[in-house]
């Protein structure tokens, strides 16, 4: 790079910028980044952005991914001086990474990640050949009054952060807002909801007699006649409980028990990965002023979703099984 050369022959940074016709200011970074990186070579000078996939280019940006997974190509691209899209071609296409969102997840101990392999593959074997569909797949969910918001996804467009903050970009939070528990289940079709309001608990009395007696039971009959289903649900204490369990067997042709399905896999639940967030995007997309206001919401929200959305949910489980299987029970991406 002539700057370079020029600087190791003794010019300062002024008689630079005056022989090449540049800001001083440039000639500085430059000769700063060349000190910091080995990527000088590869610094387009000022002007438009250079956007070629240089060998040096490609290892210099390699290594600083290497020590940072998190950084970000945008700021690479400004520090570089190349064009945003000549720092995505590289990480694409010679570098073959693909960006991966953080996400929040359930714990997973090693132990778990054992247990939900060995697991995993004895539910494929038992739901082959379309059992899956048999299943009612279940779940409790807290709902606040409390607009719901998606940070990937929600948007405001404004002129300005005044004028978005004008149109709602703000979504205020208190510390414990108004809120309940609410269960559903789905197969081909949906159960009716459950409410559990504030201060009612739903331990192994509330949950067998309010849930599975008076709500699951009579609408499985109703909807699978004499046919054969089989209940799930996950391993919270009331559903694991030995009264659940005993009441399981006695009443419904079968479940999956406790020994069976995994810990810590919200993952591998329809209601879980899928149906839930439909549910709250549609019934919280604004915030509620009353319990009541939120139950109706809801239950409009609940009879809305298509049976078609339900399907695709419930046809999502063996793959996801498969891919648990995969990650030999470790977190995986669908």
């Amino acid at each position: 790079m002539l700057i370079l050369e020029l600087k190791k022959q003794g010019n300062g940074v002024r008689e630079i910028a005056r022989t090449l016709k540049i800001a001083p200011s440039t000639v500085s970074d430059i000769i700063k980044r060349s000190e910091d990186s080995e990527s000088v070579d590869d610094i387009p000078r000022s002007g438009r952005p250079r956007t070629s996939r240089t060998p040096r280019l490609i290892k210099v940006i390699r290594e600083r991914i290497r020590r940072n997974p998190r950084r970000s190509m945008r700021k690479m691209a400004r520090e570089l001086r190349i064009s945003e899209g000549s720092v995505r071609n590289i990480v694409k296409k010679d570098l073959r990474l693909r960006p991966y969102k953080l996400q929040k997840a359930h714990l997973l101990t090693k132990k778990n990640q054992q247990q939900r392999d060995q697991r995993c593959k004895a539910l494929l074997k038992r739901l082959a050949r379309g059992t899956h569909l048999k299943v009612v797949w279940s779940d409790e969910m807290p709902v606040s009054i409390e607009q719901e918001v998606n940070k990937q996804n929600d948007r405001i467009l404004a002129p300005d952060i005044s004028a978005a903050n004008s149109s709602g970009r703000i979504v205020q939070k208190s510390a414990h807002p108004a809120s309940l528990m609410v269960w559903g289940g789905i197969t081909s079709d949906k159960t009716p909801l459950v409410f559990c309001d504030p201060g009612v608990t739903i331990n192994k009395e509330n949950y067998r007699e309010r849930i599975l007696r008076n709500v699951l039971q009579p609408w499985a009959q109703k909807h699978f006649g004499d046919q054969e289903w089989i209940y799930q649900q996950d391993s919270a204490p009331a559903h694991k409980a030995n009264t659940t369990q005993k009441w399981l067997r006695d009443s419904v042709p079968d479940f999956i028990t406790r020994a069976e399905w995994p810990a810590n896999s919200p993952d591998l639940n329809p209601m879980d990965f899928s149906i839930w967030g439909i549910l709250k995007a549609k019934a919280c997309a604004t915030p509620h002023k009353s319990l009541d206001s939120l139950k109706a919401a809801l239950l409009k929200a609940w009879d809305e979703i298509p049976l078609e959305t339900l399907r695709a949910a419930v046809d999502e489980v063996p793959k996801r099984l498969k891919t648990c299987i995969k990650a030999k029970g470790g977190y995986f991406e669908i």
